[in-house]
């Protein structure tokens, strides 16, 4: 007999357990029976299927992430939100695929879109703005996200790798290219990509789109 009762909510925490260590692929129903200590038939009380547990687990992990507030300014809301979301999603390196190829509409993602919606429209975007405010600001979340969880280099290693690379990088042929490599081998640029600097960019032309919409209202 398992220790806990068989729950949807105790599957669905060691479902995002496995697939926090192992990713998405090593997730069955088998495998999830076998941690429970259960016959994988007893699973299906509980769930529907595996597509089921992955919408759980997606829920699950919405759930973690800070909510815009009405109570500040909406670039301080939006900042907040998209660093809490960037954070979040590096612990769960399965999640931002996974958020990005379904349909999600459990109670925790419908929390997080109808609080930033309200802190958008309520800034004085109109609803169609809004949308397209939200996207741009999840597509760098979720860009930035993957490049930081599939990069095949350590942050340390930059200066070393770009020595080892400058000399497929030919001055005559790559002039920028080659002075940039020398700049991380020198020190001069860390080469990091930083979430921030993206972000603010966005959150500034906002700001001003949002201004100049709202002098024409």
């Amino acid at each position: 007999m398992p220790q806990t009762p068989l729950s949807r909510d105790r599957i669905l925490q060691v479902a995002l357990q496995r697939a926090d260590a192992e990713g998405l692929e090593a997730l069955s129903m088998r495998k999830l029976a076998q941690d429970l200590g259960v016959k994988a038939m007893s699973l299906y009380n509980h769930v529907a299927n595996k597509d089921d547990i992955i919408d759980g687990m997606v829920d699950r992990v919405v759930s973690e992430i800070e909510l815009p507030s009405l109570a500040v300014d909406w670039q301080t809301a939006m900042r907040q939100r998209a660093t809490s979301a960037h954070a979040v999603l590096l612990q769960h390196p399965w999640a931002t695929m996974a958020m990005m190829s379904r349909v999600n509409v459990g109670p925790a993602m419908l929390r997080y879109v109808e609080a930033t919606l309200a802190c958008l429209v309520e800034a004085g975007f109109s609803y169609p703005l809004a949308d397209y405010v939200w996207n741009a600001i999840d597509s760098h979340i979720y860009g930035f996200t993957l490049q930081a969880l599939n990069f095949p280099f350590e942050a340390d290693e930059y200066a070393t790798v770009a020595k080892d690379y400058v000399a497929m990088i030919p001055p005559a042929q790559y002039p920028y290219l080659n002075q940039l490599t020398h700049h991380v081998i020198e020190g001069r640029h860390d080469g990091l990509h930083d979430f921030e600097f993206g972000l603010n960019i966005l959150l500034d032309g906002l700001e001003t789109l949002r201004q100049t919409t709202a002098h024409n209202h």
